[in-house]
């Protein structure tokens, strides 16, 4: 087996991690190529962890999930015992993957080391959630940084872009492929969150409303009438009016130059985005659970809790939030 270190990446930035050797934290990628490969390193995972008396989560997509079941069932694991949950519908949006599915798990558990196993990435993710999804699996390392957990991602090396397969072993330490196991060389989260920090562009069809506190109550109505005209469902209306009104009021409130509001459809979802001069230099802002007396970032942890996918672009002077209401009939 190839246990090359990689690169070392200490610093003084946000992200610093720590030595393989020393960290309590795992993080690995799982190359499969069909289902038989995939229960070979999901199913000993999850019984294993139960004869150590771990806690042990699943998020993948569905149709993996009752295949993992059945065959913990079938090897004679406690079924009942394992947190299951549909990543199509639990990460739907990547930025509430950590707070709302790991760190949720994790967090209850601290008095001993928890398993996940995680695919938030599969065949079918559109292109606008796959840079979220990248930095999501990038800045997984920093939010479990020194927590004794153990998460496995899995990614169909089949169904799957070279791309994808290439940015997974610079977002995992430890990279697994059949019975081998390798410390990445290309081991690199920091370089990959910035690399997907790319300009957020509008389409021309984007309508734009006034930004000031006065116009709060006219932004909210505004957002709702826009939802419901794109076929939003009634029951996420709510949802839209808080998020929008949440993320107009940060602009009023923390940003400068001349903050904007926009609205678009697609033919899938209702897309809301706001632009103003303030700036958000940590990207874990919003994807970690609120802690007790916390002030700042709830606003986003919100945002990435109730939405379908949530986009950022910051850059030294300006930051730009875009996030995205699914119309009826299309994934949630």
């Amino acid at each position: 087996m190839d246990s090359d270190p990689g690169p070392s990446r200490r610093g003084t930035s946000w992200y610093e991690p720590a030595s393989l050797d020393h960290d309590p934290f795992t993080h690995s990628a799982v190359f499969y190529r069909d289902e038989p490969e995939y229960l070979a390193h999901t199913v000993p995972f999850i019984l294993d962890g139960q004869a150590a008396g771990e806690p042990v989560a699943v998020a993948v997509p569905g149709p993996n999930l009752r295949a993992i079941q059945d065959e913990v069932g079938i090897r004679g694991g406690r079924v009942d015992e394992v947190r299951w949950l549909d990543m199509t519908k639990a990460g739907r949006n990547p930025g509430r993957i950590i707070p709302g599915v790991l760190r949720a798990f994790a967090d209850q558990h601290t008095d001993r080391r928890a398993r996940i196993i995680g695919e938030p990435i599969w065949p079918g993710r559109s292109s606008s959630e796959y840079p979220a999804c990248v930095q999501h699996e990038a800045l997984i390392n920093a939010a479990f940084l020194g927590r004794e957990v153990t998460i496995l991602c899995p990614y169909d090396a089949q169904g799957l872009d070279p791309v994808v397969l290439a940015d997974a072993a610079a977002t995992h330490p430890i990279m697994v492929d059949g019975d081998r196991w390798w410390r990445s060389r290309d081991y690199a989260p920091e370089q990959v969150v910035d690399a997907y920090n790319t300009p957020l562009t509008e389409p021309a069809s984007a309508q734009e409303h006034a930004v000031a506190a006065d116009q709060l109550p006219l932004i909210r109505r505004w957002a709702r009438q826009r939802a419901a005209q794109a076929g939003v469902e009634t029951d996420r209306l709510d949802d839209v009016t808080f998020v929008v009104n949440e993320l107009v009021t940060n602009s009023i409130e923390h940003g400068t130059g001349n903050p904007r509001v926009l609205a678009w459809t697609t033919k899938d979802a209702v897309v809301f985005q706001t632009t103003n001069a303030g700036t958000i230099p940590d990207p874990l802002v919003g994807r970690l659970p609120a802690t007790p007396g916390q002030i700042r970032g709830r606003g986003l942890l919100a945002t990435n809790l109730l939405t379908d996918l949530v986009r950022i672009h910051r850059s030294d002077d300006r930051t730009t939030i875009r996030v995205h209401f699914h119309r009826a009939g299309h994934p949630r």
